[in-house]
């Protein structure tokens, strides 16, 4: 299998090296380059491709945005974003936007294609600097709150005030990371081959993340612990 792949960067020299490592490979191939977002999403409607390697700070339409279009519009397409240190502040946003990982700029070569290659066999690419930014990311749930939460709470009865509300809730590690792959849309099943565990402990695991946030919809629950993120 080939896998056919579109590199959206608003850098030329960084399309062109990406492009030329990707070119060396038998089993890929770069169907087209994208400066921004826009010009990405119209050829994926052009080319469909397995995967999109995705940059996240493009003029016209950033990366999260296409991301998120390309998610919704062409599900079987793939989309990793391509970031640096500077840009974890959008490591949330592009997960919910539907990326299946992130890859830094400054990785070796082989390390990106291997990433790439495994992407596509349905693993979620996520280095260790970004990994543990975005734990720091899930662990500010405990400090911050959503103006829009206290303004719900607010026009609850007091009886019920203190419920469904996550600030100053305290999650484990693990916790924070079954968390973080609810948000980006994962299912149980899917949980639990990342996490290496049964579903049923993954359940227990989400069981209890319920119980602490005060809701057993997954739906709201996976809302409220994403605006609590910012």
């Amino acid at each position: 299998m080939t896998i056919k792949i579109i590199i959206a960067d608003d850098q030329t020299l960084m399309r062109d090296g990406l492009q030329t490592i990707v070119q060396l490979e038998d089993d890929m191939t770069v169907m087209a380059t994208a400066e921004n977002g826009s010009e990405a999403y119209k050829l994926v409607r052009q080319h469909s491709p397995d995967l999109v390697l995705m940059d996240i700070r493009m003029p016209v339409m950033d990366g999260i945005e296409s991301t998120r279009l390309i998610r919704q519009h062409f599900p079987n397409t793939l989309v990793l974003v391509l970031t640096t240190f500077a840009d974890d502040e959008y490591i949330v946003d592009a997960m919910v936007s539907g990326a299946c990982g992130f890859l830094l700029k400054d990785m070796p070569g082989d390390k990106l294609l291997q990433a790439i290659r495994d992407a596509v066999k349905g693993e979620m690419m996520m280095p260790a600097p970004i990994a543990a930014k975005l734990a720091k990311r899930i662990s500010s749930l405990s400090e911050r709150q959503s103006p829009r939460l206290q303004a719900a709470r607010d026009g609850q009865p007091s009886s019920s005030r203190g419920k469904n509300h996550v600030d100053g809730v305290r999650f484990t590690e693990r916790e924070k990371t079954v968390i973080a792959l609810m948000i980006e849309g994962r299912t149980n099943r899917d949980i639990a081959g990342k996490l290496f565990m049964s579903e049923g402990t993954v359940k227990n695991y989400i069981s209890t993340i319920y119980d602490k946030i005060g809701t057993n919809d997954r739906t709201q629950a996976v809302l409220l612990l994403k605006e609590s993120l910012y």
